[in-house]
């Protein structure tokens, strides 16, 4: 028997359809419900790729009498916490308050007014290491509502002054961005494992944003030693079991502190990010490895993760009926018997498999220490160990698969272009750019007004008029949706969705030139502007018209994806060297100011905030090509601006003569003798234009052009 989640289009929530308990969606009929019955909420927050979700449901939630308490005694929602960031921001947070700790499953208990009175994560069925049960939880909830009412309400009010307290702005006057990206350097190199990359301990998760500001950093003032914390990570990472040594793609983090045992799932916003860092990895320091495993990450997310129409689905999850991890590993005795004998021998040596193994078993993937890279390897063992790889991964593929959240999400789409993008014009590759045009379109053309509505008639025009639309007449404000499966759209974009796009709209222009990319960017800086504006400064993360929940959600934290106010703040200064117009930048600068005191305390947790920090820092380099881009002399001068990785510098280019909506290509055409030709400008200031690939390089640099 199905319950009313059935009717869901979040595959975490149709994972729950069969579930004995009642559970309801998110929304009015449930709140309705709680008032009028007087009892308390029980809010399960999750995701379709997290395994102790999983764990949980054929625990707790699949248990007959186990959802008979519940529903006798409580009104159960259940929340898709990538549909509702918003509801996954406010109670984690709560949650974090009252325990000390959060992390999902999310387990909370509200007051039929919504107002959250107490929490945790998983509870296991019986108790253990010092866990209550899940079932005594529950009973001792019942008891405190039925006899302890006043602890309860005393209890929620203290939860309501904390999240008031935690959304209320941090702003002040402009931050000493010098000061505070200094102590961050000297943070962030202390804090580093010299040893096995990366920051913090067990459970180690990447950190592309951190990454990204020290690679950033480095354009700016060399500095050897987080240069080297830079390099011991992407090389750790890549040669882990974190990575998916046959198929590409990074899983979610390592359980241990040496990037061996991963968590199994993978999501498209870490191999996004990840991807685009090793991405420019590669530019800044040239070594073939980080090529590599940026082209085999993409083609990962390409191969396994599209859409037909375009877009990218959202996660791969963890377990099969296997089990966790059963997918991705192997036994040796499962290797030899799929591959001749030298190439047995030569994976067996060459990712350290034992007869033990080191995962329930079985073996995970990853090169051990020394071994030849595939960038590096032994002349003699290469073509066996390729022929082997390729041999063990057709096998893998006849596996049963983990299942695959279909859901697109248009701020995670937002990271895949801009990583797609930055890999074509890097790497001049028309695959790269083929699929980011394919996803950019997407968005466009289904999620942003057009497509099908939530309730699944055809998608009502926006309330100020801004149809999407892919061509220069894109409004001055788009509306953009959340999420988008199946043909059905679902609710409007948050803040980091209307950032993370821009962002990659802004990549996605300067991979291609083509302006309505750049148009439909502007389009949604305005848009996060006049719809997430705060009074005083800075940004929420939901809109204006939003559905008012007890707190307006205001995340601070860069981590494990941009927040919307860090991202917001990288794109308004990117458009205000683009457009010139001031607006723009005093945005940018409250936003910054509204979160400065996260990254002076916690830089590890602001990796977006320091690279948009350091952008307002600047100097911002404004280059602009004009002329025949398909002639030589005009494709090497583009070529000679997308060489090298410049994350301080904006750059346009249009043919000669034709009409264009970016500000610095105004008033400005090649010399007649020119067949194109290139302005570079820093701090108003602008060079003598240039037709020479040289001397555009130099400019470029910073140095004096050759004579």
């Amino acid at each position: 028997m199905t319950n009313r989640l059935s009717r869901e289009s979040s595959p975490y929530l149709l994972q729950h359809a069969e579930n004995p308990v009642d559970w309801f969606p998110w929304g009015a009929e449930a709140l309705a419900k709680a008032r009028a019955e007087d009892k308390p909420i029980f809010l399960s927050i999750g995701y379709s790729s997290c395994h102790w979700c999983h764990v949980m449901a054929h625990e707790s939630f699949e248990d007959e009498e186990t959802a008979a308490y519940l529903n006798e005694h409580f009104v159960s929602i259940k929340v898709d916490r990538e549909e509702r960031p918003d509801l996954d921001a406010v109670y984690m947070e709560a949650v974090q308050a009252v325990t000390g700790q959060g992390g999902w499953p999310l387990s909370a208990f509200l007051a039929p007014d919504t107002t959250p009175f107490f929490g945790g994560t998983y509870f296991p069925p019986t108790p253990r290491h010092g866990m209550p049960s899940f079932r005594q939880v529950l009973e001792a909830i019942v008891a405190a509502w039925a006899g302890r009412r006043e602890e309860l309400a005393r209890a929620a009010e203290s939860v309501r002054a904390h999240l008031r307290r935690e959304t209320a702005m941090h702003a002040g006057d402009s931050p000493d961005y010098a000061d505070i990206l200094a102590g961050a350097d000297q943070e962030l190199h202390a804090s580093a494992d010299g040893r096995d990359g990366g920051w913090g301990g067990a459970p180690k998760f990447p950190q592309p944003m951190v990454l990204e500001y020290l690679l950033a950093r480095q354009t700016v003032g060399p500095q050897p030693e987080l240069e080297r914390d830079i390099e011991i990570t992407l090389d750790a990472m890549a040669a882990g079991g974190i990575y998916d040594q046959l198929a590409g793609g990074f899983h979610r983090y390592s359980t241990d502190g040496v990037w061996l045992v991963p968590h199994f799932e993978k999501m498209l916003y870490d191999n996004a990010q990840i991807a685009r860092c090793y991405v420019h990895a590669w530019q800044h320091l040239g070594k073939p490895r980080y090529r590599t495993i940026a082209t085999e990450t993409l083609d990962y997310l390409l191969r396994e993760m599209t859409h037909p129409e375009g877009g990218f689905f959202s996660a791969q999850d963890a377990d099969t009926p296997e089990g966790e991890g059963a997918y991705f590993t192997w036994t040796t005795a499962e290797v030899r018997d799929l591959l001749p004998p030298a190439e047995a021998s030569a994976i067996i040596d060459t990712y350290g498999l034992t007869e033990e193994g080191d995962f329930e078993g079985r073996n995970i993937l990853r090169l051990r220490p020394g071994f030849p890279t595939p960038a590096r390897p032994d002349p003699a063992s290469s073509e066996i160990l390729g022929a082997a790889r390729a041999r063990l991964r057709a096998a893998r593929e006849t596996r049963p698969r983990p299942a695959r959240d279909e859901k697109i999400l248009a701020g995670w789409n937002g990271l895949a272009i801009a990583a797609l993008a930055d890999a074509a014009a890097a790497l001049d590759s028309p695959l790269y750019r083929g699929a980011a045009e394919k996803t950019g379109t997407f968005i466009l053309e289904h999620m942003t007004g057009r497509g099908t509505a939530p309730g699944g008639g055809p998608a009502p025009a926006p309330s100020d008029g801004s149809a999407a639309a892919a061509d220069s007449a894109t409004p001055a404000t788009m509306r953009l949706f959340h999420s988008w499966k199946d043909g059905h759209i679902s609710g409007d974009g948050f803040l980091d969705d209307h950032a993370c796009v821009a962002e990659g709209f802004l990549a996605l222009y300067r991979c291609t030139f083509d302006e309505r990319w750049f148009v439909a960017a502007r389009s949604l800086a305005d848009a996060l502007i006049e719809r997430f504006d705060r009074p005083g400064g800075g940004f929420y993360d939901t809109s204006a018209g939003h559905e008012a929940l007890i707190s307006r959600p205001r995340a601070a934290y860069d981590s494990p994806t941009p927040t919307g106010s860090s991202m917001a703040a990288t794109v308004l200064l990117k458009m205000a060297a683009y457009t010139g117009e001031d607006r723009y930048r005093a945005k940018a600068e409250e936003a910054l100011a509204s979160l400065a005191h996260v990254a002076a305390a916690a830089p590890v947790m602001a990796g977006q905030w320091l690279s948009a920090a350091l952008l307002a820092e600047g100097p911002v380099t404004e280059t602009a090509i004009v002329g025949d881009l398909e002639h030589p002399r005009g494709q090497a001068l583009v070529e000679t601006a997308r060489r090298r990785f410049q994350p301080l510098m904006v750059v346009a280019a249009r043919h000669a003569g034709a009409a264009t909506a970016i500000p610095i290509l105004d008033d400005r055409e090649p010399a007649p003798e020119s067949t194109a030709q290139a302005w570079v400008c820093r701090h108003a200031t602008c060079s003598t234009p240039t037709d020479d690939p040289e001397v555009l390089t130099a400019l470029l640099a910073g140095g004096t052009p050759p004579l």
